[in-house]
């Protein structure tokens, strides 16, 4: 049998799984043997959970006006451009 092998794009596509457990078990050891050989996407790793770890104590009223409408703004732009062929 041969052995699954993960580098670093498909790990940062992977996370979300990773993180909430719905990623098979053996893909999820190529992710294990992946993440203990490279400092890189351990520190990734450690990023989103500190995200996680933050969104998840930040109540509405606490964000600015301007930074909402900022974010609504860039997912309507990504929604308008995430079709094209550019």
């Amino acid at each position: 049998m041969r052995r699954r092998e993960v580098v670093c794009q498909q790990w940062v596509e992977l996370v979300t799984a990773y993180l909430d457990g719905s990623m098979p078990r053996g893909l999820r050891r190529a992710v294990d043997r992946h993440l203990a050989a490279c400092a890189g996407c351990r520190a990734y790793l450690d990023q989103i959970r500190a995200t996680i770890a933050l969104t998840g104590r930040i109540t509405e009223g606490e964000v600015p006006a301007e930074v909402i409408d900022a974010l609504e703004a860039a997912f309507a732009d990504y929604r308008g451009t995430a079709g094209s062929s550019e």
